[in-house]
C-alpha cells in the first residue's frame, strides 16, 4: 500500500467514525419534530388513554407566577406535572412543597434552559443528575419524568435519563405561549385546535425562557381550557396518571 493511499483510507475511516459519533449524539434530536415522533414513537409524545388529557408546565418554578397557576388548578381541583429547572428551583425551593401539597407531580426539565445539542455526555449527565437530586431533596419524592429544553433529545441525554431512572416525555399539543404575541385566546385556540383524548399538553408557568410576562396569557387561558376539557368529557391530570411509559429506544440515522 502506498503512503498516499494509506492516508486516504485513514482519513475515510476517521470521517466515518466522526459521522457515527455525530449521529449517536444528535440523531435523537429528530424526535423534536412532532410528526416524526407521533408516527414512530407515540409513547415519547406522552400519548395516553382516550379519556384523559395530561397537563404539563415547563420552566418554573417562579415565585411570581407559579403560585397563581397553583391557585387556578386548586380552584378547578386539577393536578398537573411541572417540569422544573434546577436553576429556578434552587432559588425558590419552598415552591416544591407547594407543588407537592397541591398533589402535583414534579419532573426534571434540566439544570438550565440550554439546548442539549451543545452539551457533551459528562455535562449532560451532571445537569440531569443534580436536577434530579434537587427535586428529590425538595419534594421527598424521586422524579419519574424528564423533558429536555426545546424538546431536543440527544444520545447522551437518553443514556443519562436511563441511568437516573427518568422517562423522557415530550408532548402532543402546545399553546405557543412563550411569545410576546401570545394572548389568552391564542393560547386556548392553539391548544384546542386539534386536541384529542390521550393528548399531553405543554404550557409554561414561568417566562425565564420566554417573552417577559408571557405566562399571563397562559394563566388567563387556563380556566377556559380546563372547562373545555370537562365539556368534552376528558379527565385532566398529571403524566403519572396518564399511563406515560418508557418510549423504548430512539432510532438514530
Amino acid at each position: 500500500m502506498t503512503a498516499p493511499r494509506g492516508r486516504r483510507r485513514c482519513a475515510l475511516a476517521l470521517a466515518g467514525a466522526a459521522a457515527v459519533a455525530v449521529a449517536a449524539h444528535a440523531g435523537p434530536a429528530t424526535t423534536a419534530v412532532g410528526p416524526v415522533r407521533r408516527r414512530f414513537l407515540p409513547r415519547l409524545d406522552g400519548a395516553g388513554p382516550p379519556g384523559r388529557i395530561a397537563l404539563t408546565f415547563d420552566d418554573g418554578p417562579d415565585p411570581e407566577s407559579t403560585p397563581r397557576f397553583l391557585d387556578v388548578l386548586a380552584a378547578h381541583r386539577t393536578r398537573a406535572t411541572f417540569f422544573v429547572l434546577g436553576t429556578m428551583l434552587v432559588r425558590s425551593p419552598w415552591l416544591a412543597a407547594d407543588l407537592v401539597a397541591g398533589g402535583h407531580e414534579v419532573a426534571v426539565h434540566g439544570w438550565e434552559h440550554r439546548n442539549l445539542l451543545g452539551r457533551g455526555p459528562l455535562a449532560t449527565y451532571r445537569d440531569l443528575a443534580r436536577t434530579r437530586a434537587l427535586v428529590e431533596a425538595a419534594t421527598g419524592r424521586a422524579p419519574r419524568f424528564f423533558r429536555p429544553p426545546y424538546g431536543v433529545l440527544t444520545g447522551p441525554a437518553l443514556l443519562a435519563s436511563a441511568r437516573l431512572g427518568l422517562t423522557p416525555v415530550l408532548w402532543t399539543r402546545w399553546g405557543r405561549d412563550w411569545t410576546a404575541a401570545a394572548t389568552p385566546d391564542s393560547v386556548f385556540d392553539t391548544v384546542t385546535a386539534r386536541l384529542a383524548g390521550g393528548d399531553t399538553v405543554l404550557l409554561h408557568d414561568a417566562d425565564c425562557a420566554a417573552a417577559p410576562g408571557a405566562w399571563r396569557a397562559t394563566l388567563a387561558a387556563l380556566p377556559r381550557l380546563l372547562a373545555e376539557c370537562r365539556r368534552r368529557g376528558w379527565t385532566v391530570g398529571p403524566l403519572g396518571a396518564h399511563g406515560a411509559s418508557p418510549p423504548g429506544p430512539v432510532p438514530t440515522p
